[in-house]
């Protein structure tokens, strides 16, 4: 290592730690006063003060700046400059050119070997380096990566991946790094760019990229070999693998998922990196395959490549090096031929290297190591030997920074330089390196003599080099002192000294003693707001801090004087704030209402505004301002939802109970001073001084409020202020006489409020939804804007204004919640009295009092002479166009108005004297309205005449008549802004005045009147002094109330009483009742059973005919059952016909309305309420009732429907079954139950455990299946909320079937009918149900399926006289034992079959070939009806009556003998025909199968064909039997014939019921094509049960059963119509040639098994039967499962394998047996299961056709119900397969059977994807599914989508008419054979069209529709020939 200068060294301690000089070179030439001593570049890994990632209030800029700042002050953290000292103070000068790090340029150029090892540093770090780092941190935004020496750089999320993967991989918010990356991961990286720390020099900030298209920007496929290791992106996620990206166009790469660790657990994600190592390369599809096992990739050495350049050197890279030379500071390695590299000493292979390390590396000596970086510019290439990152793995960190360990041993000392030390820590001990400024607080001269080897030292951790897996420490005293070391360290609300660092706009960054940095804020440097933070905080300065918070490791500080001092308590959590503690917290945030203010991490509290201490009519914000400390007392604190209450006041107010004003009291005060919103008023309430009184509280008016604020002055005493709320100490008050005059009932609390009830209140905000109504201090309700307004159009914001008095209606209090809901709408909050208009005018009275300069009043004097209704003198002044101004010589200042209305035709002149009627007076502005008019000339002139006692007698008079609520008629005649003044002609010309307007409707544009229009309006208050002196009227077009027109009516406003008739008005209807109004402010409902009393004739909706704002006759039946409130006047109302028009003593009988109701009695109730199991009813007001969900309806459909069939508001009919008197509740059922009426029920209360009353046998039941029990047991179905049935096995289907349980699942609502009910001795009910369709009363609507057969499989035989010896019986497996089994037969009989007669042949495990469930059909063989006992055999009536040789015996055969046969071969020269009931095989040659020529033998005929044939010859001794099938061999044999036809149907019959149940053990031949239609359904179901007979458990079904009959349909149907149209002919040729090929291997099959005399019994024997049959699948799948019997699964392994080699490999279909088995094997016995069946998939797919091996693994998941598989295996298919319509249809179906949504989806996909001339197979096909097993509306809507297309298709006719018949809605089919018949069809098209009609109405039995039918056809025939 180069030595350095003591002038150098004293420097370096003066100025603290400087770089490298080395790190200089590269970048500028050395300068020989700046030659350093060769450092050991350490740098403290610690982690920034503000992390990446989370939100922030900062602008990105600030971040940055914020981030780039402590990134910087990390680094200048770094103490680890290592320094060594020269023993000469002169140095040569060769010395000082040489680079203390080796010079990253090798020395190439001087030809010297370097003395230094290449290290990487802030000064030499340049863009283009390759580094090897380690990732330290994964933010959302950026990663943290540890490089070598100690770096940190920095990857921001878009230079982490390349932008090609940005399609593939979905960033979900933000999160996609943590996804992708994780702490410790290793990564190869790039430089980008290096920015310049312009805070401190010689820092950078490093950043970095990770995109693989740098790293391997040399790379091409040909550098690409074998054995390499290479990073790669994974692209996307595929079935067997993942697809790779290299960064690189020009190649990509494949990672089979076999190879991949996934039993490592490790999750692949897109865009994850991955290293693998290169196992071949497809250079001709540029693809490159990978291993990625983590052992192999750690373990691959690079090989030596020819020609290898620089750029192929991937950081990470394994190669095999040879030492070359011993350097300074560590070694050189050479490598790859062509490449030296250094590793430094820090990266040795001994992480602990002692003095004496070189002696561990001779020259030459061989090692592995890993490149570190690459410098491409300098060539200059740093490797690693460290054991972990040989191993791929970062090394690992065992410490926490600020760890103090006291027992550290000194391993190594460099001189000069620092000390290595040993950690002791667990589980492996850590090396950490003290740098020499770091050991001691003075400078250390000798550091060898004060520390030798193997000493123990105390060190305290300062950072950690993750890439290296070394500490730093410190050994420093002052380390061991310091309060704050870490992160941790720091506590909030703790004082520490700190140094300023930085100074920027948004705030100062601060150090602590220990190297921690914190920000201090802006508004925290100091008390004031600070315009220039740099004159405030000196860079350097030190200075005293209080802890903020710690959030992450973001520390915040501050500088506030008033917090660094405080001796007040700490809050830093929300538990800290105690009632009652007083501490200091500044304010965040002021509003009108109060004060945020903010204490220590982060927790928050609120002072309202009563508790800021403000001065009346003071704002928050004119007092505090946002930054201020202020000193606060908690209130009120609650933890746990973080709320805490404050208060400025440092000791609450306390009043005595009874000084305490009360909410809603009236006070009185005295003005203090009148500030911009508000008047400051002295109060003389004890215990409170002033009171607020807002400008809009000043009056109701909204511009009288700011015309009273404008006149009023100090020293104005308010008589009347109502007590709003309290706010500290002080008083909100309002002026508002609608508020002040309801005091008393105006609400404080929530429990004051009642329903539908008006209330006098102030709206205290308005936003977009509604507006906010207040009442006594918080009190606020809310109107929604639906409620807000009669007119929904109009603007809210203008409607009303903040302040406004408001008259709200109740609508809704939810106690709960609290929350009120309001109407503000005038049509129910009109005012009922006169105090709107009646304030108005006191308050003008009021305004002009103080507008008068005389405080008495003196200057209003002349009101007196001008009152209303007076005749004054005066004189015209002016005359203007609206009217006439008059001036009057005792009041200059006063002036008088006539309107041209008012000059009643007179022609006035200016100047002249007029005598005129005073009409109103406006004292405010000194105007008086006039009129000249006679009527009120006269009526003056009457009084004057008089004396003036008589003139007090007539006005006493005229008062008398005007009463108080009467309605009167009234004339206009002046006006005015706010309000009109009326003439009352009837009662003497009266004068009146009524208001324009009402509280509620002040903003709402005014009602226009004109001069002399007529006008109703109530009398509210006569004259009086509180009224001015007026009359005042409410005007009915404002009020809107119902109408009164007799002044007796009015004042009966609680008159009312149950029973009286009233005339009310509809304003709303609801689902079960109407609201009406009447009279004045009185509501009312009529309830839904209140309208009707016609019991026999009740309306699904009674309210149909009504409608809002019709006027109805109604009877008040009741007072409501809510709350009592006075002013609610809420009644109960009948509008029944009888009621209304009934006479009152009927009606006090009727209005006692008693709960009379008896068990069985029938009852209507309207549905008010629903839930899942229960409906809710309301049978009157007061009674109401339950219905079950059961007891409502027995059809599954309506179940399944039963929310929506019973909505809210529908009538429903039901008997009552049972009475809570208490509770006024019936339980009803829909059935009647009457004949059981005998039990008196009404009295008890029945409960519901045990009500069967009214179920009875025979009954047809709806019920719910809640458990389906193992084996035989049947289900167990709910019928009632507490009552359940079983149904037997044998009760489950009509038919016998197999596996009757398929179909039904728990939860599925079914049908049942009752067949027996059976108590047992402890009270307990057992139920007998049946789901059979057959039986009486269970086909329902949706039910009626013509193709069961009533008579013969739905009877049960029930006794045991019904069985008698030879019948023929069916039956399911009940019990097996060893030495036979039982069966069920029926619900109540039981057989038992012995062993000997379960089988003609021998039965090797009667447990597997007889499971439970499996259904049998067999012979009785006795019975004993003492004992009840049958027996029962399956033995075949052949095999038991006649031996195996009679069976193969010529001489039963007789010439001339008929008898039935079925086709076995068809050859081009005849028939080859087996003779049923033998073994025997006769051959019909050509000649004698038609008395005509035959040409086409094969086209005629079939393999399994029924066929009755004459025995011509037998010969006997070569045993051939000739066989004839003319016509004219039977012509005389019609009876024989019959018999023969009806044992054949026999044998079909017996057939296919074998048939039904073999084949869901038993296996469908592979044969089938997946797409290929089936001519003849018929044939192949009687071929397959040929060649299914004694089927191995092994072989199953690749088909489900219903497939084949969905597929064929549309081509059976072909068949029959196209019999004559040839166009099809070379299809049906190319179809049938396949057929007779599939038969062929079926019948081959079939011969297999009737030759197999004897089963072989050991393998031997089965090795001998496979090498005669090589190519039979039956015969290998026999031998696979009698290896399994014997346990050998192995065994059966291999001959499965051997059998798939063996099989010829154009026997594809015996092969895809084989492969079926083998499935099932696996299946059964795979280790595991599931990726055994997998894995031989896998393998298939190569062998076989893929579709059909995807079926077949489809079919067994089926079978197996493994549904989760099925349905992922049927997603790849309709992704592989798109273009089949087979997988299409198998998805449909699936879908269907599962009863899941989404069908229509699915359909949508498969019409894009299949091709145009599939689409009619797919959708008729789906359209058949749809009627069979969905919904058939949707089989419909694509029958007649496709018929529309192709209307002339009467194949598609044809099934879309048998779908109907299957349903058998009469209706439906007829008008679809009508429309099918109405058609222009050719006429064999329509022949077949007609002859389905007629056979189907046949089938009805309507002889007229037959009629009618034929009369169509033979119209129709008419017509053609015409």
């Amino acid at each position: 290592m180069a030595a350095t200068s003591k002038k150098s060294q004293k420097r370096k301690s003066k100025d603290g730690p400087k770089l490298n000089k080395a790190s200089k070179k590269p970048f500028k030439a050395a300068k020989k006063e700046s030659s350093d001593a060769a450092a050991l570049q350490l740098a403290d890994d610690d982690v920034p003060v503000f992390p990446r990632g989370g939100g922030s209030t900062l602008s990105q800029r600030e971040r940055d700046e914020i981030y780039a700042e402590v990134d910087a002050e990390l680094e200048a953290e770094e103490r680890g400059l290592n320094k060594k000292k020269k023993k000469k103070k002169l140095q040569r000068k060769s010395n000082e050119a040489v680079d203390d790090l080796g010079s990253l340029f090798g020395d190439g150029i001087t030809g010297k070997l370097p003395r230094y090892a290449n290290k990487i540093t802030w000064k030499n770090i340049s863009p283009g380096m390759r580094l090897w780092g380690v990732v330290a941190e994964v933010n959302e935004k950026d990663l943290v990566i540890s490089l070598p020496g100690g770096l940190r750089g920095l990857a921001r999320a878009t230079d982490a991946l390349d932008p090609v993967l940005d399609t593939e991989v979905e960033d979900s918010e933000g999160n996609l790094l943590p996804t992708i990356f994780h702490v410790g991961q290793l990564v190869s990286c790039t430089v980008l760019q290096l920015d310049d720390d312009k805070k401190e020099n010689g820092k950078r900030k490093i950043w970095l990229s990770l995109r693989l298209s740098l790293l391997h920007k040399g790379f091409t496929l040909d550098a690409v070999q074998e054995g390499m290791v290479l990073t790669a992106y994974v692209k996307s996620i595929e079935d067997h693998g993942y697809i790779l990206h290299f960064g690189l166009p020009s190649f990509t790469g494949f990672l089979p998922k076999k190879s991949q660790a996934e039993s490592r657990g490790i999750e692949v994600k897109p865009g994850q990196l991955l290293q693998g190592v290169v196992r071949s390369i497809d250079r001709t599809r540029k693809v490159v395959y990978l291993s990625s096992d983590p052992d192999t990739v750690s373990k691959c050495v690079t090989k030596d490549l020819k020609g290898i350049s620089i750029d192929l050197l991937i950081p990470g890279m394994m190669v095999s090096a040879r030492v070359q030379s011993i350097l300074e500071n560590g070694i050189m390695l050479s490598f790859l031929t062509y490449f030296t590299g250094t590793v430094d000493i820090f990266h040795l292979q001994n992480t602990f290297p002692t003095t004496n390390w070189r002696n561990d590396y001779s020259q030459n000596k061989k090692v592995n190591a890993r490149i570190l970086f690459v410098d491409p510019s300098s060539r200059a290439i740093g490797l690693t030997l460290n054991p972990y990152l040989l191993h791929n793995k970062a090394p690992p960190s065992h410490v926490k920074i600020g760890d103090i360990y006291d027992q550290s041993k000194v391993v190594r000392v460099d001189r000069g330089l620092g000390l290595l030390l040993d950690i002791p820590t667990t589980p492996a001990s850590i090396p950490a390196y003290v740098s020499i400024s770091d050991v001691a607080e003075e400078e250390v001269k000798k550091l060898e003599k004060k520390y030798k080897e193997g000493t123990r030292v105390r060190v305290r951790i300062l950072g950690f080099r993750h890439l290296e897996g070394l500490a730093t420490g410190i050994l420093k005293a002052s380390a061991f002192e310091g309060s704050v070391f870490t992160h941790s360290d720091v506590m909030p609300g703790m004082v520490v000294r700190a140094k300023v660092i930085h100074v920027d706009s948004f705030g100062a960054i601060v150090q602590f003693p220990g190297g921690v940095k914190a920000l201090c804020p802006l508004r925290h440097m100091s008390e004031f707001e600070i315009v220039k933070p740099g004159k405030k905080f000196k860079v350097g300065a030190e200075l005293v801090f209080r802890v903020l918070g710690v959030k992450s490791k973001r520390i915040t500080v501050t500088h506030k004087k008033t917090l660094v001092k405080s001796k007040l308590g700490i809050v830093s959590s929300y538990a800290d704030a105690t009632d009652g503690l007083i501490t200091h917290g500044w304010i965040t945030k002021i509003e009108k209402h109060g004060c945020f203010v903010r204490f220590y991490n982060g927790v928050q509290g609120f002072a309202s505004r009563s508790e800021l201490g403000l001065d009346p009519g003071c704002e928050p914000s004119s007092m505090y301002h946002v930054g201020q400390v202020v000193k606060c007392r908690v209130a009120s604190s609650i933890p746990a939802s973080r709320r805490i209450n404050l208060s400025f006041l440092m000791k609450p107010i306390r009043v005595s109970e009874d000084d305490l004003v009360k909410l809603g009291s009236i006070v009185s005060g005295v003005v203090d001073v009148v500030t911009p919103n508000a008047v400051i008023v002295y109060v003389n309430a004890k215990g409170y001084s002033k009171g607020t009184i807002s400008t809009e509280h000043l009056a109701d008016h909204h511009g009288h409020a700011t015309l009273m604020k404008s006149v009023i002055k100090p020293g104005y005493e308010f008589d009347q202020l109502l007590v709003l709320d309290i706010e500290g100490n002080s008083l909100l008050l309002s002026a508002k006489y609608s508020l002040i005059n309801s005091g008393q009932q105006l609400p404080s609390d929530v429990s004051h409020i009642h329903p539908h009830t008006v209330v006098h209140g102030y709206i205290c905000n308005l936003i977009e939804t509604g507006c906010f109504v207040r009442y006594l201090g918080r009190l606020t309700g809310f109107a929604p804007r639906s409620k807000a307004m009669d007119d929904q159009r109009a603007d809210l914001s203008k409607a009303f204004y903040v302040g406004q008095s408001v008259r709200s209606n109740i609508v809704d209090v939810n106690n709960d919640t609290g929350r009120i809901t309001l109407s503000l709408k005038q049509s129910c909050c009109s005012s009922t009295d006169a105090s709107f208009i009646q304030e108005y005018f006191v308050l003008e009275e009021k305004v002009a009092m103080l507008q008068s300069s005389d405080p008495k009043g003196s200057e209003l004097k002349w009101v007196e002479g001008f009152t209303i209704g007076s005749v004054i003198e005066g004189k015209i002044q002016e005359a203007k166009d609206v009217g006439v101004v008059v001036s009057f010589e005792k009041h200059s200042d006063v002036f008088g108005f006539i309107t041209h209305y008012q000059l009643g035709g007179a022609i006035v002149e200016e100047g002249s004297v007029i005598l005129a009627a005073v009409l109103d007076v406006a004292k405010t502005e000194r105007l008086v309205d006039l009129s000249l008019k006679t009527e009120f000339i006269d009526r003056a002139r009457e009084q004057s005449s008089s004396s003036q006692t008589h003139k007090k007698k007539r006005k006493r008079k005229a008062s008398k008549d005007l009463e108080v609520h009467q309605t009167v008629n009234a004339v206009v005649e002046i006006v005015k802004e706010n309000y009109l003044v009326l003439l009352l002609p009837e009662y003497d010309y009266a004068i009146g005045y009524a208001s324009l307007s009402d509280y509620n409707i002040q903003n709402f544009p005014l009602k226009q009147f004109v001069n002399g229009q007529s006008v109703i309006a109530t009398i509210m208050a006569l004259p009086s002094p509180s009224t001015a002196g007026r009359l005042l009227l409410l005007l009915k077009s404002v009020s809107e109330v119902s109408e009164t027109s007799s002044s007796k009516r009015s004042k009966k406003k609680s008159a009312y009483s149950i029973g009286s008739l009233v005339q009310a008005e509809i304003t709303e209807i609801k689902p079960l009742e109407l609201r009406l109004k009447f009279g004045i402010g009185f509501h009312g409902r009529v309830h839904i059973t209140e309208v009707n009393d016609d019991k026999n004739n009740i309306p699904e909706n009674p309210f149909s005919n009504f409608r809002v704002g019709q006027t109805v006759t109604a009877r008040i039946v009741a007072k409501s059952n809510q709350p009592d409130n006075k002013k609610s006047h809420h009644w109960e109302l009948s509008i029944k016909p009888t009621l209304v028009t009934g006479s009152s003593e009927l009606e006090s009988k009727l209005l006692s309305e008693e709960f009379d109701f008896s068990t069985g009695q029938c009852v209507t109730g309207y549905v008010y309420k629903v839930d899942s199991e229960w409906a809710w009813l309301t049978v009157s007001r007061e009674v109401k009732a339950q219905l079950f969900i059961l007891d409502s309806a027995c059809e599954p459909s309506e179940l399944q429907e039963f929310q929506k069939f019973l909505h809210v508001g529908k009538a429903v009919t039901g008997h009552v079954l049972s009475i809570n008197r208490e509770k006024k509740l019936l339980r009803l059922v829909r059935l009647p139950f009457g004949h059981q009426g005998s039990n008196k029920m009404d009295d008890n209360k029945i409960s519901d455990d045990n009500t069967a009353a009214h179920i009875n046998e025979g009954d047809i039941v709806g019920g719910r299946i809640s458990k389906i029990l193992p084996g035989v047991g049947g289900l167990v179905v709910q019928i009632g909320p507490h009552m359940f049935g079983r149904v037997h096995f044998v009760e489950l289907k009509d038919s016998w079937v197999h596996d009757p349980l398929s179909g039904y699942h728990e939860g599925q609502f079914v049908k049942c009918k009752v067949l027996e009910i059976s108590r047992s001795i402890k009270g307990t009910i057992h139920v007998d149900l049946s789901l059979r369709l057959s039986l009486d009363g269970m086909r329902g609507r949706s039910s009626s399926d013509l193709s069961i057969d009533v008579d013969t499989p739905g009877n049960r035989l029930e006794k045991i006289e019904d069985l008698s010896p030879n019948m023929a019986v069916q039956g399911y497996v009940k019990h097996v034992t060893s030495k036979g089994c039982f069966i069920l037969l029926s619900r109540k009989l039981d057989a038992k079959i012995l062993l000997s007669n379960l089988s003609d042949g021998f039965v090797e495990s009667p447990e597997k070939e007889f499971p439970v469930g499996k259904l049998v059909v067999g012979r009785v063989l006795s019975v004993e009806p003492l004992s009840k006992r049958v027996e029962v055999t399956l033995k075949t009536l052949n095999s038991s009556n006649a031996s195996k040789s009679e069976m193969n015996d010529l001489s039963s055969l007789h010439v001339g003998d008929i008898v039935s046969g079925r086709i076995k071969r068809v050859e081009s020269y005849g028939l080859f025909i087996i003779i049923d009931r033998t073994t025997l095989v006769g051959l019909c040659h050509v000649s004698e199968i038609s008395d005509d020529r035959v040409e086409n033998i094969d086209t005629k005929y079939r393999a399994g064909e029924k066929v009755m044939v004459k025995i011509l010859k037998v010969d006997e001794e070569k045993r051939r039997i000739s066989l004839g099938m003319k016509n004219s061999y039977f012509s005389g044999d019609n009876d024989l014939q019959m018999l023969s036809e009806e044992e054949t149907d026999e044998d079909i019959e017996e057939n296919g019921s074998h048939n039904h149940s073999s084949m869901l053990d038993g296996s469908l031949p592979a044969a089938e094509d997946s797409d290929d239609e089936s001519e003849d359904g018929e044939d192949m179901v009687l071929s397959q049960s040929e060649s299914r007979a004694s089927v191995p458990p092994l072989e199953v079904t690749l088909e489900d059963i219903e497939q084949p009959d969905v597929d064929n349909v549309v081509g059976q149907s072909t068949e029959h119509i196209d019999e004559a149209d040839n166009k099809d002919e070379k299809n049906k040729r190319r179809a049938k040639k396949k057929a007779k090929e599939e038969r062929e291997l079926e019948i081959r099959a079939a011969e297999e098994r009737l030759l197999e005399k004897d089963a072989p019994k050991t393998p031997d024997e089965f090795e001998r039967l496979v090498r005669s049959s090589p190519n039979s699948s039956f015969v290998w799948i026999k031998y696979m499962a009698f290896m399994l019997s014997l346990a050998d699964v192995e065994k059966a392994r291999s001959i499965a394998e051997r059998a798939l080699r063996t099989i010829n490999i154009r026997e594809e279909n015996e092969k895809l047996n084989i492969w079926v088995a083998y499935f099932n094997l696996e299946n059964e016995y795979g280790n595991p299961p599931e990726e055994a069946v997998v894995k031989l998939f896998q393998k298939a797919l190569q062998y076989l056709d893929p579709k059909k091996v995807h079926l077949a693994l489809l079919a067994m998941y089926e079978r197996t119900d493994q549904h989760k598989l099925a349905d992922e295996l049927l997603e790849k298919m309709t992704k592989k397969f798109k273009h089949s319509c087979k997988v299409w249809l198998r998805r449909v179906q699936r879908i269907l059977k599962q009863q899941k949504d989404g069908v229509q989806s699915v359909v949508q996909r498969a019409l894009l994807s299949l091709p145009r001339h599939k689409h009619i197979k797919f959708i008729s096909q789906t359209a058949i599914l749809e009627f069979k097993t969905g919904v058939p509306d949707r089989g419909r809507s694509m029958f007649e989508g496709i018929l529309r297309e192709y209307p002339k298709r009467t194949d598609l006719w044809s099934i879309y008419l048998d779908q109907e018949i299957r349903l058998g809605d009469v209706d439906l089919i007829r008008s679809l054979f009508e429309r099918a018949t109405s058609l222009s069809l050719p006429p064999k098209k329509m022949k077949f069209l007609f002859k389905k009609y007629l056979e189907y109405e046949k089938s009805v039995g309507d002889e007229s529709r037959i009629e009618y039918v034929k009369h169509r056809a033979m119209e129709y025939v008419e017509s053609t020939l015409a």
